[in-house]
């Protein structure tokens, strides 16, 4: 029997506020343990939430990003549940009425595009984060998380396969870091992904029985978790089996996933509105302003590279795959340096440095300006491409200027003509069965009285030049 997987996506992302859902705490990551709490995330008698009006405007703006329809009037929910990180015994959510709702995201994959469809997109307080000492001595809770704004995002079950899933995750984490809503990072645990999926036979439209993944921290480990999932319910259903729904673990040590614990349904969880805070009623007017101030989206960029700067589709994908690295270039090339040029210099030389130091471009040593000057240095012959890509690792790290570089190592390009001419009469000189080949015709022979000239020269020849000069001294020494 041949299946077809049929893949839903939970994506819980943590909004860039500095204080958490319905308190006044920090949200400041890696602090001591249990050291940014108050009564209120600690879930103690008494303590009553506010919502977090900024967490409520990032979550308009990424429903709006998302192309879904923001609701005017909804409510926060008690989901109830019982875990050691989970102080109240209930996390506030959204349920029947979320603030984002219907929304869709366009998605290419090999070359196909497709629509994966947004169900929902709803405000909750994230739990807190046990913390399992080694050799089974015990267990540990920090709560430093626990109130942390999210926004869950839920697919449709639109997706097919584990490149689809992955293609997916990338285009919404750049969308949300486009608009600085959430930074991404799934190491740290703002950025989380639970793929639901089933199988079905080919060619069906009813629903197999669906299985939650958890624990996946990386894109490739979704990938992983993905493949081995569909490899696993594969071999179950052939052998007759029964696929049971279930939330399943993925153990990155032994790459295979293990049951965590039997699926919950929504009326597990016993939702209901939460009395302790009043409906939540957006007017149109804040929804058109936030719709007013977004910023351009990833894929309105990528097609805006690509025909205001004839970039080839790689160099524009490179390019907008953060806002800040597109920001940058385009920096570059307001300032006048060639835009097909510039893509070269901050995919190739820039990104090296920056990927070696962990940085992002907002951070680069090297700001637009200094670059533009360099390449202008390489573009008017001041100095050789060849070198200033050698000069590039200490033009990065010594704040210097590319003039004052240049003057200091030397590498200053010879383009007089009178210097020039002298390498190449010595040139010939030495070489006449050469030259005698070049007059018979032997066009390529060239190629070879260059490489003399930029020998004798010690690199410093301007090419350009050297070719055009040699042309004519060729020909004239007949």
């Amino acid at each position: 029997m041949t299946y077809e997987p049929v893949i839903g996506v939970e994506v819980h992302a943590q909004l860039l506020t500095r204080s958490k859902m319905f308190c006044g705490c920090s949200t400041d990551f890696g602090q001591p343990p249990n050291t940014q709490t108050c009564p209120t995330c600690l879930g103690l008698p008494g303590s009553l939430p506010v919502a977090n009006e900024a967490a409520v405007h990032m979550a308009i703006r990424a429903g709006l990003a998302l192309n879904c329809t923001i609701r005017s009037s909804n409510w926060f929910a008690r989901k109830n549940y019982f875990y050691p990180d989970l102080p109240k015994g209930y996390q506030i959510s959204q349920y029947e009425e979320p603030i984002c709702e219907h929304g869709w995201i366009p998605l290419e994959v090999h070359g196909t595009t497709k629509r994966v469809r947004i169900r929902r997109a709803h405000l909750e307080e994230d739990a807190g984060k046990n913390i399992h000492a080694s050799a089974g001595s015990g267990s540990l809770v920090d709560l430093n998380r626990a109130g942390t704004p999210l926004l869950e995002i839920v697919t449709e079950p639109d997706l097919h396969s584990a490149d689809e899933v992955d293609a997916y995750l990338k285009a919404l984490r750049d969308i949300l870091r486009y608009l600085n809503v959430c930074d991404g990072n799934m190491e740290e645990g703002s950025l989380r992904c639970e793929p639901n999926l089933s199988l079905r036979p080919k060619g069906e439209t009813t629903f197999g029985t669906k299985v939650e993944l958890k624990n996946i921290n990386s894109f490739k480990f979704v990938k992983d978790a993905i493949d081995y999932e569909i490899t696993r319910q594969t071999q179950v259903l052939n052998e007759g089996g029964t696929v049971h729904q279930e939330t399943r673990l993925w153990d990155t040590a032994k790459g295979k996933t293990a049951v965590m614990r039997s699926k919950e349904e929504a009326h597990d969880y016993r939702y209901f509105p939460d009395p302790d805070l009043m409906p939540l009623h957006i007017s149109e007017g804040w929804i058109e302003q936030v719709r007013e101030g977004l910023e351009e989206l990833p894929q309105a960029k990528l097609q805006r590279f690509i025909n205001d700067y004839d970039l080839p589709d790689h160099d524009a994908r490179v390019l907008t795959s953060s806002r800040t690295l597109a920001d940058y270039y385009e920096t570059c090339v307001q300032l006048g340096a060639q835009p097909k040029a510039t893509s070269n210099w901050v995919m190739g030389e820039l990104l090296r440095e920056l990927n070696h130091a962990g940085i992002g471009a907002e951070d680069a040593p090297v700001t637009p300006e200094r670059l533009v000057e360099l390449l202008t240095l390489v573009e008017d012959g001041t100095i050789s491409l060849k070198a200033a890509r050698e000069l590039f690792p200490e033009f990065y790290a010594s704040g210097k200027t590319a003039h004052a570089l240049i003057q200091e190592t030397g590498l200053r390009q010879v383009s007089d003509e009178g210097p020039l001419t002298e390498f190449i009469q010595t040139v010939i000189a030495n070489n006449p069965s050469q030259v005698a080949q070049y007059r018979e015709g032997k066009e390529a022979v060239l190629g070879y009285f260059v490489g003399q000239v930029m020998k004798a020269s010690g690199g410093k020849a301007n090419p350009k030049k050297v070719n055009d000069l040699l042309k004519t001294a060729l020909l004239g020494n007949e």
